[in-house]
């Protein structure tokens, strides 16, 4: 099982470097299901593989002139502020116990596993979909400063998302950025790993001090992601990243179906 873990682990990276994301949305559900960890805490281990491993994969985009700065830094506004508040001051306030349905316990890591695996589900429709957001680019609208309340507000829900369950959200971030942004996709999803970067890793400093972190796991997990996001921008131009992109997509939606069978209908306590 450690060694499938490890595995899936190198996965998540080659796909963030093949498709710009989908990877992170699988890392709570390996470090869950695959290592063992506790939900809640395998939220802010991903916080950081995901940001590491992005950081790699934005560093490397913007030597090849694919990462919009200062895009980034205005999107970032709004979801680095609202990832760190919910990680700091929301997160611990939620009770391990929330309440009990017939006789069915409801507790926080419960939750936590439900709300991912819609998360899932939502991303591997947009991956199945796979479809080209730069056709739908109107004009009028490809202006950062027309659309400068939209894309905050979109920072803060994606900052959410990131804050509660850890996920990174390129495949909300990559059609947000082509289309109302107007940034070509090469240079969307460039500009949506440093934006996953810096969501990720100040999210992970709101978590400080709160668990104990075993670091030498960590290390070893994101070093194994980091690795296979190389692994995959070496693929990108031998594979047909949209056929990919669907059959992952395929894939996440079969593990989101088994997280909530797993979560509601086989935990049951």
């Amino acid at each position: 099982m450690e060694v499938l873990a490890y595995i899936a682990s190198a996965l998540i990276g080659i796909s963030l470097g093949l498709i710009g994301g989908g990877g992170s949305i699988m890392t709570v559900p390996v470090l869950v299901y695959l290592f063992g960890t506790n939900p809640l805490l395998a939220t802010s281990y991903s916080l950081f593989i995901v940001g590491s491993t992005s950081l790699v994969g934005a560093v490397n985009n913007y030597y090849r002139g694919f990462v919009n700065i200062k895009t980034a830094l205005l999107f970032g506004l709004s979801s680095i502020t609202t990832v760190f508040i919910t990680r700091k001051f929301i997160i611990p306030h939620i009770p391990s116990h929330i309440t009990y349905i017939g006789n069915f316990e409801v507790t926080e890591g419960k939750i936590t596993m439900v709300l991912f695996a819609i998360l899932m589900v939502l991303a591997a429709m947009a991956m199945i979909r796979n479809r080209n957001h730069e056709d739908n680019v109107d004009d009028k609208d490809a202006s950062a400063n027309s659309n400068t309340i939209k894309l905050l507000a979109y920072g803060i829900a994606i900052g959410l998302a990131t804050g509660i369950l850890g996920a990174g959200g390129g495949f909300l971030l990559i059609p947000t950025l082509v289309i109302l942004v107007g940034l070509p996709m090469k240079e969307a999803v460039g500009t949506s790993l440093l934006i996953i970067a810096l969501n990720s890793l100040i999210g992970f400093t709101g978590d400080l001090g709160r668990f104990s972190i075993d670091w030498w796991f960590l290390t070893k997990v994101t070093a194994i992601a980091i690795a296979g996001i190389f692994v995959g921008d070496y693929l990108e131009d031998k594979i047909d990243s949209s056929q990919l992109k669907k059959g992952f997509g395929w894939f996440v939606l079969v593990m989101a179906i088994y997280i909530i069978i797993k979560e509601i209908l086989i935990n049951k306590k």
